[in-house]
């Protein structure tokens, strides 16, 4: 069995400057951790893969295409692939996000 525990993960370095650590990757999925202290962003991006959103902690401005949706803690958001998502933190407490890939990209995000 294999733990990973977020706080032995380094911050990876992305174009978005926000916390992000790899939990988990195979060439079926990629599992990240994004941790958004109050009024970070990330940019808007497009993937070329599914991703999904599942708010672990604090309440989230996601957007998927042209709607942004707040989104609160124990709840899923779906980012088809090839359509614009970002995420916010518009509020006073810092908010966590576990993002999921599938399958993992061989390309990188596309920065709008």
């Amino acid at each position: 069995m294999k733990i990973i525990s977020i706080n032995d993960q380094e911050i990876i370095d992305t174009p978005h400057k926000v916390d992000v650590r790899k939990l988990y990757e195979t060439n079926d999925a990629q599992v990240m951790h994004i941790r958004l202290a109050p009024g970070e962003s990330l940019k808007p991006h497009i993937t070329p893969v599914d991703v999904f959103f599942y708010i672990l902690e604090g309440i989230v401005d996601v957007r998927v295409g042209e709607e942004t949706i707040q989104v609160s803690a124990n709840h899923l958001v779906e980012s088809p692939k090839d359509i614009v998502h970002c995420l916010s933190n518009n509020s006073y407490d810092t908010a966590r996000v576990l993002v999921v890939k599938t399958p993992t990209p061989k390309t990188k995000a596309r920065l709008l």
